[in-house]
Order: C-alpha cells, then structure tokens, then sequence
C-alpha cells in the first residue's frame, strides 16, 4: 500500500503506576477522520515504564490496516529510544545499552517493533500535565485503570 493511501491516525498514549513498580494502568485516544476511540488496561504489578509501552503497543494493535501514525507520548524513553535511534543501537549490541547493560523491558520493546511494522510511524513528545487536553485525557484514562489493580 502506497504511503500516500494510508489513513493517518493521531494517537495519544499515556502511563501510570501506583509505587513504582506496583499496580499499573495504561491509556490510548486514538483519533481519525473525526472519529475516536478510546483503550485503556492496567496490572497489577507494573512499572511506569511497561505501561507507557503497553500503551504504545495496544494502540498500534488496535489498528486493523497499516496507517501513518502520529504518536504523542510524554515518555522521554519512547520518544528517545525511536527519534534518537537507541533502538538499533540496543539491537546491534545484542539488547545491551551502550554501557554494557541489559535493555530494560525487552519483552515490549520487541512486541512494539512487531506492532510498528505495518505503519508508518512518526515520534511526538509531549510535555506531560501541561494542560494538553488530549494528552491529560490518557493520563486519566491510565489513573482509572490503575486503580482497578490496587
């Protein structure tokens, strides 16, 4: 499918947790052609991390044809690891950050990079709790379901 015939889909993406780790939530608008649809889940033993890219991850699970996807995130590590190309760096090393370390949450940055593959996909941070309207809904989206764990 040519880049130019894809629906471009807005996506707004959110985590929380309880304690860090403990119980977790997680939220996503997902906004096209005036339509909208809203995800949102939780654990009950998380981190704030897991739900952000959980967030991530469903969303982009939720769409049924390859999309340009705009993803708003107030998450440094997501926006950094693909505006800032960690993650083929982490690859090449084998999932090892450039200190040596073990990439973190391997699990989902993996099932993010299978959910990513139909789309076109571009990275947007988004300053958390500033007001913007779209992204507090997904913070409140992941607070309510946060609390279904607790």
């Amino acid at each position: 499918m040519s880049d130019s015939s894809k629906k471009e889909v807005i996506v707004f993406t959110d985590g929380a947790c309880s304690g860090n780790p403990g119980p977790g939530g997680w939220g996503a608008l997902l906004q096209w052609n005036g339509r909208e649809k809203e995800l949102s889940g939780g654990a009950a033993d998380s981190t704030n991390n897991r739900m952000e890219m959980r967030a991530v991850i469903e969303a982009l699970k939720a769409l049924n044809k390859p999309c340009k996807v705009k993803i708003h995130s107030d998450s440094a590590l997501i926006i950094n690891t693909f505006n800032k190309n960690w993650i083929n760096g982490w690859i090449k090393r084998g999932w090892k950050k450039s200190n040596k370390k073990p990439v973190e949450n391997q699990d989902l940055w993996k099932e993010m990079l299978t959910a990513m593959q139909p789309h076109n996909v571009k990275w947007i941070k988004v300053k958390g709790h500033s007001g913007n309207p779209r992204n507090e809904r997904v913070d409140g989206l992941a607070v309510e379901a946060s609390k279904k764990y607790q």
